[in-house]
């Protein structure tokens, strides 16, 4: 089923795309669409609300400009090379200054106090975990909490479709490892 609604989503964004070619007050469609994916990927990645719109505002600003020169394949994909670009280039500019746990947590108005406390050190803790993965093992582990699929990771990456997954495979076995190790369960039924 899944298939079926990338393969709509797809069709849906070439449509939506020649529009926009046509008329650029149409692309305001695939903004909608893509808006919350985008700002979710960003947010994950550079770990401030402030940073992450700036980065969000860039990717579709370069992608509306950039318009005329997509070229028939996957918006989404597309889309998220441009945002990873815009990621790194921030990355680049802004040298760490503080450590990650110096970083502040995002907050959810909707859990109490305790909640928001638990899965706070929840995603310290998985994000202490993914910082002992390889830079491009992170990065297929973030395109993918992003909602991207194995080949789209390929296009923003630069990579083969068997190279990505591959390294997802890596990824998730150093995860369970690195869980065991720090006495975590590691909700896999290893036991056949």
């Amino acid at each position: 089923m899944r298939a079926v609604d990338d393969a709509v989503a797809h069709e849906d964004d070439a449509v939506l795309v020649l529009r926009a070619r046509s008329d650029p007050a149409d692309f305001a469609a695939l903004y909608e669409r893509y808006l919350d994916p985008v700002y979710r990927y960003c947010y994950r990645r550079l770990a401030t609300r402030e940073t992450a719109e700036d980065a969000t505002s860039q990717v579709f600003f370069k992608a509306l400009a950039s318009l005329p020169t997509f070229r028939a394949g996957s918006f989404r994909a597309w889309l998220f090379t441009i945002a990873h670009n815009v990621v790194t280039d921030s990355y680049r500019r802004r040298r760490p200054t503080q450590t990650l746990d110096d970083m502040p947590e995002p907050e959810d108005p909707a859990h109490g106090p305790e909640e928001r406390a638990v899965a706070a050190d929840e995603r310290r803790n998985l994000h202490a975990l993914l910082g002992r993965l390889t830079a491009d093992q992170q990065r297929v582990l973030e395109l993918r909490l992003a909602g991207l699929t194995g080949a789209e990771i390929a296009a923003v990456l630069g990579r083969d479709v068997a190279a990505i997954k591959m390294l997802q495979l890596r990824a998730m076995r150093r995860l369970r490892v690195l869980l065991v190790e720090d006495g975590r369960p590691t909700g896999a039924d290893d036991g056949g």
